[in-house]
């Protein structure tokens, strides 16, 4: 079958790579795809948010799956222009990604549907936001409504951060529109875990745990990105936890869009803070996270393709009665090495060193997330430079989270490119 796959980050670059291990697949697409690839799969032109060029594209090529990696195209209502074509597409339908879309619609769901998450008050009216501020006290948290590219959050610790983070999102509109709304809620302690499942609502299956880092220093300081690294299992997410988190987030959660007319199918990926009062949601995603995938398709040893094709087609208890995913007992660890700069102004066209040398490695793959592959190689070997924030996932497998992160700070460590920033901390929680 012929598969297309929408994105163009570390993100898609695991799912395309797991996607070709898949004995169904006879070729695969990517729109747009980056330099790591373009190494195995067809890059295709096309930004992610064409939708009308995407749909021509899969029309004429015949596609017989699309896949959508970031959500962009998933609240712009891929999907329901594709199933308007009888073109079969994995991912939720427009009024299903209000889900990532709005945070507002989000919590408004929870708070109706009794699923744990932080108190919370919406405002429109950055005057209204400061003086409730002023009121609750600090530490709160500062969250614009809609997409901002998983930087829309800030964790304010004082009063001034506080009131700043509402001036930048609600008048400076950093993120546009996304910040015509904000919300302010009470900041949560704990550890967070990251919980993806899918679903076509009738059955979920879940995938296995991971823990992402958000902020770009060590020791979780500094500035909230998109996300640092990853590693998987998340050895704080106990059997009894997660069976909680099944039952009060993810089911309910369900069950709410449902009641609400709203039949969900794909991927929920579910933000969760480990309270002392128990589990809460931090967020919702519509879509694969980045980097979680990077450090959860290494250990999936079964055919993800026929995981994503079951849930599109609306069969996934079918799937989950044939066995289901089956995975393997190794620990993954994901470190991102992001630009200069990066999460804000970022350098590119740096060359990047190393991938080679690290491509024989064994218990190593590396995803590209930021990086462009040059027409010219030099010795015969291809050259890489850098194209975006984060630039790559270096990502590697062991029989423990200690031996994974050694394989994989090994491997980091081989690499370079001018500029080049990365944690030295990542799964050391786990630890």
């Amino acid at each position: 079958m012929k598969v297309l796959v929408i994105g163009s980050g570390g993100r898609e670059h695991a799912l395309v790579w797991k996607i070709a291990q898949s004995k169904l697949v006879d070729k695969i697409f990517c729109a747009p795809g980056n330099g790591g690839i373009s190494e195995i799969a067809e890059c295709i032109e096309i930004k992610g948010n064409d939708t009308e060029r995407l749909l021509s594209f899969a029309r004429k090529e015949k596609i017989d799956l699309t896949v959508v990696g970031p959500e962009a195209p998933l609240v712009l209502g891929i999907v329901d222009e594709f199933s308007n074509y009888g073109l079969k597409i994995f991912g939720p339908k427009e009024n299903a990604a209000k889900l990532e879309e709005s945070k507002v619609f989000a919590k408004k769901l929870m708070a109706k549907y009794n699923v744990p998450t932080a108190d919370f008050n919406i405002f429109d009216n950055p005057d209204e936001a400061k003086k409730h501020v002023r009121r609750i006290g600090v530490p709160c948290v500062v969250k614009a409504d809609g997409l901002a590219a998983g930087k829309g959050v800030v964790v304010a610790k004082s009063i001034e951060e506080a009131e700043k983070a509402i001036v930048s999102i609600m008048q400076e509109k950093i993120f546009g529109d996304a910040g015509n709304k904000i919300i302010i809620e009470e900041c949560l302690e704990g550890q967070e875990v990251s919980i993806l499942i899918l679903t076509d609502s009738k059955a979920v299956i879940p995938l296995v745990s991971s823990q992402d880092h958000k902020r770009l220093l060590d020791g979780d300081n500094g500035p909230n990105t998109g996300g640092m690294g990853a590693y998987s299992p998340a050895p704080v997410l106990t059997e009894p936890v997660f069976k909680e988190i099944m039952k009060n987030v993810i089911n309910r959660t369900i069950a709410g869009l449902t009641q609400e007319s709203i039949t969900y199918s794909g991927v929920i990926y579910a933000g969760i803070m480990l309270t002392k009062n128990g589990p809460k949601v931090l967020e919702f995603n519509v879509r694969f996270g980045d980097p979680e995938t990077q450090s959860i398709l290494p250990r999936l040893q079964s055919d993800l393709l026929e995981a994503i094709i079951a849930t599109a087609e609306g069969n996934l208890s079918k799937f989950a009665k044939s066995g289901g995913f089956k995975w393997g007992k190794r620990a993954c660890v994901s470190v991102v090495c992001a630009s200069k700069g990066y999460p804000a102004n970022h350098e590119a066209g740096k060359e990047i060193f190393g991938l080679e040398e690290v491509k024989k490695m064994e218990n190593i793959v590396v995803f590209h997330a930021g990086t462009k592959r040059l027409p010219q190689s030099r010795a015969g070997k291809t050259q890489f430079v850098t194209n975006g924030g984060r630039v790559l996932g270096v990502t590697g497998l062991g029989n423990s989270i200690k031996e994974a992160i050694a394989n994989t700070y090994k491997a980091v460590s081989r690499i370079n490119f001018e500029g080049m920033q990365y944690r030295r901390d990542i799964g050391s929680k786990a630890l």
